[in-house]
């Protein structure tokens, strides 16, 4: 059997999806499975052997020039390429008009989406064959795509043990040694301060005093601190140079080489961002804030893992901008992050 998962963003998104190849896997020995995502997402799919092939795409750039040759050429070579690997199955985990776009590109017979209450997009639901709904229980993310991938196999996925994993080289892996080799031979914590929206964000008062009590409770510790762009590179200097020495502020580096690192720091901490998500795909306990988005949805699951929601009556809102988004960080205090990584760690 060969299957495509069309699941094209984002970063977080793409990373709840992984546990969907350990089931088609295990459900289905021999099967092949093709997966379609979005170019900046290479790097997450790449190298794993539960990927037979990966079809490339770039709607961004297509948007803006629709009508260019370029474009009319690229996505004539993803029309060809899907339609030589003739699927048994399609799956649109993704649920808008692009990725509908991209199942019908497939050629398929037996296209699976999601229903109306779920999808992103309405529209979606021109483009697929057959729809499913998610349960009352399916609440988080994760558990809506295996809900849609499961409904072919008739295997309950909740009484699977599902790994997820991301492929690293052995140069990612030396590089992100010798990183550590010159730190101390305590714990390693990694804080990601950085995310999207606003008003996912702490205050960097509440990560400066955490960081405090973290080398003072853990001898011989580092705290390495990673940033996506030049406004959170700031706010990781201003962080780490608050909390003294310990604290150090690592270069950015490729989404590869960032997951080799995550996999050997001891903890991870951040809020409702990438970074967070790739720690967990590869095995490495986290802590996770949350304000206006929903850890209970979106949030690492078992017992590695921590999450810590705004205890506001108003949290997980999904607004990006609100006249109580002071007092929402402020909500969260070191104290409870404090406890929640005692937790994991004991």
């Amino acid at each position: 059997m060969r299957v495509l998962i069309v699941k094209m963003s984002a970063l977080g998104d793409i990373i709840h999806a992984l546990p969907v190849l350990d089931y088609l896997t295990q459900v289905s020995p021999g099967i092949e499975i093709d997966w379609v995502v979005e170019e900046p997402f290479l790097d997450v799919l790449e190298g794993n052997p539960l990927v037979s092939r990966i079809h490339r795409v770039r709607t961004k750039i297509w948007r803006k020039a629709p009508l260019s040759g370029a474009t009319i050429r690229e996505i004539g070579a993803l029309k060809r390429a899907l339609r030589e690997r003739d699927y048994d199955l399609v799956f649109d985990i993704q649920g808008n008009l692009k990725s509908g776009l991209v199942c019908w590109l497939s050629g398929a017979a037996d296209r699976i989406g999601f229903d109306r209450e779920v999808l992103q997009e309405s529209v979606n639901l021109l483009f697929t064959t057959r729809q499913v709904p998610v349960r009352r229980q399916d609440y988080h993310v994760t558990d809506q795509y295996l809900r849609l991938v499961s409904v072919s196999f008739g295997r309950d996925f909740n009484v699977m043990e599902l790994a997820t994993d991301i492929a690293t080289s052995p140069a990612d892996d030396a590089a992100a040694d010798a990183l550590l080799s010159t730190l101390d031979d305590g714990l390693v914590f990694l804080f990601h301060c950085g995310t999207t929206w606003s008003t996912k964000f702490w205050f960097e008062e509440g990560w400066v005093a955490l960081g405090r009590v973290l080398l003072d409770n853990n001898l011989g510790s580092s705290i390495l601190l990673s940033w996506g762009n030049e406004a959170e590179k700031t706010a990781a200097r201003s962080i780490a140079t608050a909390i003294g020495s310990g604290a150090r502020v690592i270069d950015r580096q490729s989404l590869k080489g960032f997951a080799a690192l995550l996999k050997k720091v001891d903890l991870v901490i951040g809020g409702d961002t990438g970074p967070v998500h790739i720690a967990a795909a590869v095995g490495t306990p986290t802590v996770s804030l949350y304000r206006s988005s929903d850890g209970k949805r979106s949030g690492p699951r078992g017992k590695s893992h921590a999450i810590v929601q705004s205890p506001l009556h108003c949290a997980a809102c999904f607004r990006t901008e609100c006249d109580k988004d002071e007092a929402c960080r402020r909500s969260i205090t070191p104290e409870a992050v404090l406890n929640a990584v005692e937790k994991v760690l004991c």
